[in-house]
């Protein structure tokens, strides 16, 4: 930052750099005429290139001796500089930033709906610790209106849940269609394999909710099939859903591959929705500013694939 707060901005603007990369080739041919071919200008642009380059140093900087330009002492001193300069600038530039995972130490913040964070952070964290041990990953939970805020003020780098478009500042690639499905302590519910809607309607639920609609993230779709449950419990994550279920006499509705990943471990039976709830599907989304940044790139190709493991 203090290097930055050091450069003399109006000398540079007044300063046209492009008489550095003329002064460059001018080193290397030490011949007017090959250094405007090297440039691609005409001779008496690179000439007049020289005489302002002379003026701005106040010294010959080329002398003529028999066919070439012969640098002068100040012209030398100058030559090492000026290469690095450009040399720097064409990698930062122009040169296309390479990223090392192996190497990589970095952090990388991601937004995720609570059961996308469930889902695919333990898998995510198993592949980086083994692919890229110097990256860390810092997940939070971003409601669907917070997310391109978020990204736009770079609070997260990418984010993965029930996101929508954005605007042309954004990016999403759908990741897959989501489904829900039911799970229950056995030993609570004696309920049988296959629900008929009668009797999923009269029993007692719980959702998860990152709102303040207690029939939470299938409020939409629970009011598209015009019915109501009779939620007893919401919460915000999964995981205490899954434990009320497991101790209490309710019936949770979530998303297919939590309940297909987690409800054997809490002992829970599975039981399909006996009705037709349409939900969002799950989506990546991130800034168009990062689009082409490899490290930000290559991230999401990590997500992806831990998604398709899941499929």
């Amino acid at each position: 930052m203090n290097e930055i707060a050091s450069i003399d901005h109006f000398n540079l603007w007044s300063f046209d750099l492009n008489l550095l990369v003329a002064f460059d080739a001018l080193m290397r041919e030490r011949s007017v005429t090959k250094a405007a071919a090297r440039l691609k200008i005409q001779q008496p642009a690179m000439s007049h290139n020289l005489a302002t380059l002379r003026t701005l140093f106040q010294d010959e900087l080329f002398v003529r001796v028999g066919q070439v330009m012969q640098p002068t002492h100040r012209a030398l001193r100058l030559a090492e500089a000026v290469e690095q300069i450009l040399s720097h600038t064409q990698q930062t530039i122009v040169t296309p930033a390479a990223f090392e995972p192996a190497r990589a130490r970095q952090i990388f913040r991601i937004g995720f709906s609570s059961e996308l964070e469930v889902l695919l952070v333990p898998r995510l964290a198993a592949v980086l610790n083994e692919a890229a041990p110097g990256i860390k990953v810092l997940a939070r939970a971003v409601n669907p209106e917070l997310v391109h805020r978020l990204l736009d003020d770079n609070v997260i780098d990418l984010a993965v849940g029930c996101y929508e478009d954005g605007s042309n500042r954004h990016r999403r690639r759908l990741l897959f269609e989501q489904s829900l499905m039911c799970c229950y302590n056995p030993g609570l519910l004696d309920l049988p394999q296959a629900l008929d809607r009668d009797l999923y309607l009269t029993l007692k639920h719980a959702l998860v909710s990152q709102k303040d609609a207690i029939e939470g993230c299938i409020d939409d779709a629970l009011k598209r099939a015009n019915v109501r449950l009779d939620v007893s419990v919401a919460a915000p994550e999964f995981l205490t859903v899954l434990t009320a279920v497991r101790e209490t006499p309710l019936i949770a509705t979530l998303p297919t591959r939590i309940v297909k990943r987690y409800a054997g471990l809490f002992g829970l039976a599975m039981a399909e929705v006996p009705l037709d709830l349409r939900v969002s599907p799950i989506s990546m989304v991130w800034s168009a500013a990062t689009d082409n940044d490899p490290a930000n790139r290559w991230m999401r190709d990590q997500v992806m694939q831990v998604v398709a493991e899941y499929s």
